[in-house]
């Protein structure tokens, strides 16, 4: 019983956060977190330990959000996991109910192919194709404009460096050779900003 009234609260509290549910499993979430802390804890307690399971459900809309790394993410996973885990009379129910949070957080995924995404999450995780007809280019074209063109490095390569192109500095990588400084360099490729030159023999 642990697991499934976690399992169930859990996936759609955070089934909330990824589709656009219009706060319907954010209820049902809710009500299920609620019955599972009502069951197992003193009156006193239980919204200790409901503060402490949805401070971590806020660690994780925070790093969705704001950081974007998986740090706060993470943490909040564990604090989820220690308000169920603690919360339980016995060890057996504690963890069951721990595998019920970890099993309902990867579960609620299944709602972003069923339901309508919030748009917010997919902006911020790049969902969304960077594509030349959507406005974006990935090679900026002054980079393009230097394939073939002619300089110098102004620094050893090795393979790392900084070359002179038409009067301008741009950090290049060598196509594996090692060229010093002051050799004559050509431009072979630009990849984005990533320019890859060669030596030019004498």
């Amino acid at each position: 019983m642990a697991f499934i009234i976690t399992f169930l609260g859990t996936m759609f509290l955070i089934g909330e956060l990824l589709v656009n549910m219009r706060g319907i499993f954010a209820v049902l979430g809710l009500g299920f977190i609620t019955v599972f802390f009502s069951t197992y804890l003193e009156p006193q307690m239980i919204i200790l330990m409901m503060l402490v399971y949805f401070f971590g459900l806020l660690l994780i809309v925070i790093d969705g959000k704001v950081v974007n790394d998986g740090t706060l993410a993470t943490i909040g996973a564990t604090v989820m996991i220690i308000a169920v885990g603690f919360s339980a009379p016995n060890w057996v129910a504690g963890l069951y109910s721990v595998i019920g949070v970890v099993f309902g957080g990867f579960s609620s995924l299944i709602f972003l192919k069923v339901f309508e995404k919030r748009d917010v999450w997919s902006k911020i995780t790049l969902m969304d194709q960077l594509s030349s007809e959507m406005g974006y280019n990935s090679m900026k074209d002054t980079y393009q404009e230097l394939v073939n063109k002619k300089g110098k490095a102004l620094t050893d390569m090795r393979p790392v460096g900084t070359v002179q192109i038409d009067r301008e500095e741009y950090s290049a990588v060598s196509n594996g050779q090692w060229i010093k400084k002051e050799d004559e360099v050509q431009v072979v490729s630009v990849d984005g900003t990533k320019i890859l030159v060669k030596k030019l023999s004498k």
